[in-house]
């Protein structure tokens, strides 16, 4: 049995940089059992918490002008990227969790990138 107790959660965050590509229904099947399987990797060794895609139709922004919060369509906004999806992993170091982006599926295509963060504790502790 593994210890977890010194564990900390981190955010593996998916980047896209151009998230209005369209790939064939044949890509995106492949894709999803890469993702499912290099998950379920990280799953087997008791280290993975949560994840999930995100949908990019009907996606907004809403940010503060001047005097007033605007509303704009997104999620792309001013940046040149989007955020395809994430997972939340339990790892012993940041070396850890870069070890398990480092397998990510994502990064086969262009210009694609895995971000790692550390998720700050519930307790206020780091």
């Amino acid at each position: 049995m593994q210890k977890t107790f010194n564990m900390e959660e981190y955010i593996l965050i998916f980047r896209h940089p151009d998230g209005k590509k369209v790939a064939s229904p044949e890509q995106i099947q492949a894709w999803m059992k890469q993702t499912m399987d290099w998950i379920g990797g990280i799953a087997a060794q008791n280290k993975f918490s949560s994840g999930t895609g995100l949908v990019f139709e009907n996606a907004k922004v809403v940010s503060h002008k001047s005097v007033e919060n605007i509303v704009t369509d997104g999620p792309f906004g001013d940046i040149k990227e989007t955020i395809g999806g994430f997972i939340i992993v339990k790892a012993d170091s940041v070396e850890e969790a870069v070890g398990f982006a480092k397998g990510c599926p994502v990064l086969q295509g262009e210009g694609n990138s895995v971000e790692v963060r550390k998720i700050a504790r519930r307790d206020g502790l780091h």
